[in-house]
């Protein structure tokens, strides 16, 4: 994978020549309507969005019957998110998943979403850490997306927009603060508005410590691209993306009697010497070619192209057994790798066209993609045994764990045809309807003797149709419906337990408004739901058998909102109440339980303002009520409130920034495992980040 680095290092080097192309004024920049937006000058500082690429078409969010929920550039840089996580404070219905202490998770509506993570569309199911430097903005799909993008996306799916080569910029940013953070990025591109054709390069380098003890994190990132014709009938879009990750893999704290333990936040529970043991090695490689060509004014074809390779390494210590009389807990050490290669095709024909007074936006779709995954398993074994409220940590010799447990590569081949049709019947009336069918095929191969190799084909109709009624231009209401589908093994090995059963299937009924009030400054969006999965996979307690007897429900309520006023005042919030519960199981027990990771009731808020041109200041905070940690709903999680503030100033093509996370130093639990009641992860204590930016 090193061989790989060079190897795009080497491509970034022509990124000079690109920068040295002259060309007219920004100024002149022509715009497209395809998918990339071209300014030719810096994207403004807005937290308002009014598009999306959602339904794979060039749409305003208020045709979309359905809830999308956008977090900016603005956002992102006045919060100094540094990981997806902090990215999604900013999104209602999200509950925080540890991931395993390698990877980016989420619960999205009370169902996890570790397979649907996309980047431009692709999907990037990858389990490791995304960066955010070569990040524009993060789109939060909810509910049901599987009509446009394939198997899974019950509560919803995250997609990443990326940042294009089609605009002017030179910059640099340095950030240090709390617990030994340091992190530099730096964006370059130029672009060509007459040619066409532009380049751009990002980057960054991190090297931090935490409050966590023993934690690190060393990572870098570079991502260069080019665009050729832009603004022209043929465009191609070439992008590639490098990213290294090294941290501690960190579990976090155990519970006991049903609550975390009352211990410093920075107390580990892993080996002893952890940063020579318990650690998470990922690299991800990709590369992506797109082109568009614009066939008619009513006509257009699209056709994109991405490959990723992924590594990771990782050896973790983490508590498996607690002793709720004692306060006794066992530590185990295990280990997996993962080697993963893919690729995806995509190609779609956007019609627009009259029938009856009806004005149709036509969307035709094909997507094939093929996926192998590779993984090792080390078998697991108990390194020691001390008290969860005082621990002393064993020593942990990485070299004597050498059994591997389970080896397996497997492989994933998809076929979808998509359409889909936004209909436009005038006096405010409009619909979106679609439907998806996939050809999912999954093989596993054992690598181990005396294992059996499995199987499985299924063939899949997703479908959606939703109704939108726009009185006038600030108002939009809608009811929809949508249904996706989930299959056995999905993004991990088929098992004899579950290789003959058919995917589960989820379904949502929702109702929403949209609002865009005072000449677009306020933007507001509501919806409520019922997401409805079945067929979910339990045990048989007679039998041990897997079987597919299980419903879970959410119904829910969320509300967004961002304004921006020309005065400089700036805000985005959000509230969401979920009741997510399981109503039909194999497990008696588990029956009206509620789903894990999920609060009932969480609101979001942040507020900048623009003092004098040049200062601004700002804060908000967040609020999470109780979540339980496993599916027996045996741990509570309690309720947290955290608050920040920032401040800026400018001088020139220089800006200041301070950020203060946790001013009041709550303690509390960020995020749990989601079938694990002994693996949770505090949340930072008071920290500060300070960040130069200079740009032009």
């Amino acid at each position: 994978m090193r061989a790989s680095f060079r190897s795009l290092l080497l491509v970034t080097l022509t990124l000079p020549a690109t920068a040295a192309w002259a060309g007219a004024p920004a100024s002149e920049a022509p715009t497209d309507a395809s998918n990339i937006i071209v300014n030719g000058v810096r994207p403004p500082r807005s937290y308002a969005v009014d598009d999306t690429n959602a339904a794979k078409i060039a749409a305003p969010l208020r045709d979309i019957p359905q809830s999308v929920t956008v977090v900016p550039a603005q956002v992102l840089l006045d919060q100094r998110a540094l990981s997806l996580q902090d990215a999604l404070k900013n999104v209602p219905g999200i509950g925080m998943s540890s991931g395993d202490g390698q990877r980016d998770q989420v619960f999205i509506r009370g169902f996890t979403a570790i397979a649907d993570q996309f980047v431009d569309g692709f999907r990037d199911d990858g389990l490791y850490f995304r960066d955010l430097s070569n990040v524009e903005r993060v789109e939060v799909v909810k509910g049901p997306a599987a009509v446009l993008y394939g198997r899974g996306s019950s509560g919803g799916l995250i997609n990443r927009v990326t940042k294009k080569p089609t605009l002017n910029i030179m910059s640099a940013t340095f950030t240090a603060g709390s617990y030994d953070t340091y992190r530099g990025e730096f964006d370059v591109g130029h672009f060509d508005p007459q040619a066409g054709v532009g380049g751009r390069i990002t980057g960054a380098y991190e090297d931090d410590g935490s409050f966590r003890s023993q934690q690190f994190l060393k990572r870098k990132a570079v991502a260069p691209s080019f665009v050729f014709g832009q603004g022209k009938d043929t465009t191609v879009l070439l992008q590639a993306d490098y990213l290294m990750d090294s941290r501690l893999n960190d579990f976090g704290i155990p519970a006991i009697k049903g609550r975390p333990v009352n211990v410093d936040p920075g107390t580990y529970y892993g080996a002893a010497n952890a940063r020579a043991t318990d650690v998470a090695r990922s690299e991800v490689f990709s590369q992506t070619v797109t082109l568009t060509q614009r066939i008619s004014d009513t006509l257009s074809f699209r056709d994109g192209f991405r490959h990723y390779h992924y590594t990771l390494d990782r050896h973790n210590t983490n508590v498996t057994a607690a002793n709720d009389t004692t306060g006794i807990i066992t530590l185990s050490h295990g280990g997996i790798a993962r080697d993963e290669d893919g690729w995806s095709n995509q190609a779609e024909l956007t019609q627009k066209l009259a029938v009856l007074g009806i004005k149709n936006t036509l969307l035709y779709g094909w997507e094939q993609a093929r996926q192998a995954k590779g993984a090792i398993t080390l078998a697991s074994r108990v390194v020691g045994t001390t008290s969860a409220f005082a621990p002393v940590l064993p020593q942990v010799d990485p070299s004597s764990f050498t059994a591997i447990s389970a080896s397996n590569i497997n492989y994933f081949n998809v076929t979808g045809l998509y359409a889909q049709d936004l209909l436009d019947f005038g006096h405010g009336i409009k619909a979106l309807i679609g439907v998806r069918h996939d050809r999912f095929s999954q093989r596993t191969v054992q690598r181990i003797a005396g294992q059996p190799n499995l199987s499985r084909v299924d063939n899949t109709w997703s479908p959606r149709a939703g109704l939108v009624l726009q009185p006038d231009a600030k108002q939009s209401y809608y009811a929809s419906w949508s249904r996706s589908y989930q299959p056995s093994g999905e993004t991990f090995a088929l098992a004899t337990t579950n290789a003959n059963l058919a995917p589960e299937k989820t379904e949502n009924k929702e109702i929403g408004a949209k609002y865009n009030l005072f000449k677009n400054r306020l933007s507001l969006n509501v919806a409520a739901f019922i997401l409805r999965r079945t067929n979910i996979k339990g045990t048989d307690p007679t039998t041990n058998a897997v079987v597919p007897i299980g419903t879970q429900r959410t119904r829910g309520v969320e509300l967004s909102g961002t304004l921006d006023l020309g005065s400089g005042l700036k805000a985005i919030a959000g509230y969401s109440y979920l009741d997510s519960v399981v109503v039909a199981s194999a497990t008696p027990s588990f029956v009206n339980k509620s789903a894990t990771l999920t609060p009932k009731n969480q609101a979001n808020l942040f507020v900048t303002q623009t003092i004098a041109k040049h200062y601004g200041i700002g804060g908000g905070g967040n609020y999470v009520s109780n979540r339980w940690a496993d599916p027996a709903n045996t741990t509570i999680l309690p309720h947290y409130v955290t608050l920040d503030a920032m401040g800026w100033a400018e001088f020139g093509p220089l800006r200041l920034q301070i950020n203060v996370y946790n001013l009041t130093d709550k303690r509390y639990i960020v995020s749990g495992h989601g079938t694990s009641a002994l693996l949770n992860m505090p949340g930072a204590p008071r920290s500060v980040l300070g960040t130069a930016r200079i740009s032009f």
